[in-house]
């Protein structure tokens, strides 16, 4: 599928690279966020980033947070196999998951669903801009 639109597209890149147009102060792009909203289950990742296939669910956003037992189970050998991150952003914490081990039962490590409710998945543009709304 193609997806493209000249503004727009520009707009985004502009804007995750950080030289966008933005009027608020201190905002940046939080790939980890990004990640587990459009990624909850780390597919996308997991089909482009081979080295990462064995590493479960969402932990694949943040795999220098897993403990060497899952790193081990998925076959990642941080620095070898798979790259040491060069840095790691202060506010990423909050959206890698909090708990030991950096595991988690839910895929965003919080509550709330990772994926829109299934009967709003299959609503198209004209649902959003409409004024009828379904119950």
């Amino acid at each position: 599928q193609v997806d493209y639109d000249v503004c727009s597209n520009y707009g985004n890149w502009l804007y995750s690279a950080g030289v966008g147009n933005d009027p608020r102060d201190n905002r940046k792009f939080n790939v980890i966020k990004q990640g587990l909203d459009y990624d909850g289950g780390g597919d996308y990742v997991r089909l482009w980033v081979p080295e990462l296939q064995g590493v479960k669910g969402a932990d694949i956003h943040a795999p220098w947070a897993l403990n060497s037992a899952a790193l081990s189970q998925a076959g990642v050998t941080l620095g070898e196999t798979y790259p040491e991150p060069v840095v790691t952003a202060p506010e990423w914490s909050r959206h890698i998951n909090q708990r030991p081990q950096g595991r988690s039962a839910h895929p965003r490590g919080r509550r709330g669903p990772a994926h829109p409710p299934a009967q709003h998945k299959d609503r198209g543009i004209d649902f959003y801009f409409s004024h009828k709304k379904d119950p």
